[in-house]
């Protein structure tokens, strides 16, 4: 298994940092050649437009929706979740529209508004400590999109939609690794689809 994580701007290396305890393989992602090589990517938080915009410039926009459409699992966090949505309140930046979700950046507000809530991932009953920060909010699911946590104030704040996952707080700023994970038992299931198609 080896993981990549988006690394034009943001905090890719936190990421990095929680699969490396996990004992998982890590590429940094800064060009298309780089995502034959991984079983699923990780777009992390950071500075949404920034990244939209190194996206483009790159043209790793189109060939991350390529593998999107192909099954490649993709994890969206605060920035990341922004840029992986199909529908945005504000003008920009421009989004790939990966999960059916409509999204508010800022959501939560300022920097100075940061917060750290408990909650419960999934069908977890032991608390995740969430952390927000700048962070955005899923203000509206649609179609097969599945909430796996709300806030207190009852928004969605983790959500998957078959090979996407979204969250708005930052799980690799915890050494709860958890979330991680989840997102690697769907790596794994997508490797383990890709190798039976191979053999047959």
């Amino acid at each position: 298994m080896r993981i990549g994580i988006l690394a034009l701007q943001g905090d890719f290396q936190e990421h990095a940092t929680c699969f490396t305890k996990l004992d998982i393989s890590v590429t940094e992602i800064r060009s298309a050649a780089d995502l034959e090589i991984i079983d699923g990517l990780v777009i992390p938080g950071g500075e949404s437009t920034t990244i939209a915009k190194l996206l483009n410039e790159s043209g790793l926009n189109d060939s991350i929706v390529k593998k999107s459409d192909l099954g490649m699992p993709i994890w969206g966090t605060c920035a990341g979740l922004i840029l992986i949505s199909k529908e945005l309140s504000e003008s920009d930046p421009p989004t790939m529209g990966l999960i059916d979700i409509k999204t508010s950046r800022n959501y939560y507000g300022r920097q100075i508004d940061s917060f750290v809530e408990n909650i419960y991932f999934a069908s977890e009953t032991v608390p995740f400590e969430a952390i927000f920060i700048r962070a955005p909010g899923i203000i509206e699911t649609r179609g097969n999109v599945v909430t796996l946590a709300k806030s207190r104030n009852k928004i969605p704040i983790a959500v998957r939609e078959d090979n996407i996952l979204g969250t708005s707080f930052h799980p690799e700023l915890t050494d709860d690794l958890r979330i991680h994970e989840y997102f690697l038992t769907m790596a794994e299931d997508s490797h383990k689809k890709l190798e039976n198609l191979k053999e047959n």
